[in-house]
């Protein structure tokens, strides 16, 4: 198959797979969690991310119960190998209670240290 063909099939593949998309949850909720943290742990910067010279941002999305606990963390954005680091933290953060569960995406950047 040539390349112009390959082109061709990967540009109807792209356009056909993007037809009937509906944006998930973790799209929708690109805004900031609105609760306010009590308490936040830091992400530790993992020691392959500090060798490889890594840095960026991890967006997870968070599911906060009404007692201010998370409930679910899923990363919607950002390198794999700072990904864990960044919902391990933020499964310990301690929000203020509300009256029913809340969600929204949080950030943590990594930079290395020199």
């Amino acid at each position: 198959m040539s390349l112009r063909k390959v082109g061709a099939w990967f540009a109807v593949l792209a356009t056909v797979a993007g037809m009937g998309v509906v944006p998930s949850r973790a799209q929708q909720a690109q805004d900031e969690l609105v609760r306010r943290a009590k308490s936040k742990v830091q992400a530790t910067y993992p020691d392959l991310a500090r060798r490889m010279g890594l840095s960026g941002t991890v967006k997870v999305e968070v599911v906060v119960l009404p007692n201010g606990t998370v409930k679910e963390a899923k990363v919607v954005g950002g390198h794999p190998v700072l990904a864990a680091a960044a919902v391990e933290a933020v499964k310990k953060w301690r929000f203020e209670p509300a009256a029913a569960e809340s969600s929204g995406v949080v950030e943590f950047k990594f930079e290395p240290h020199q």
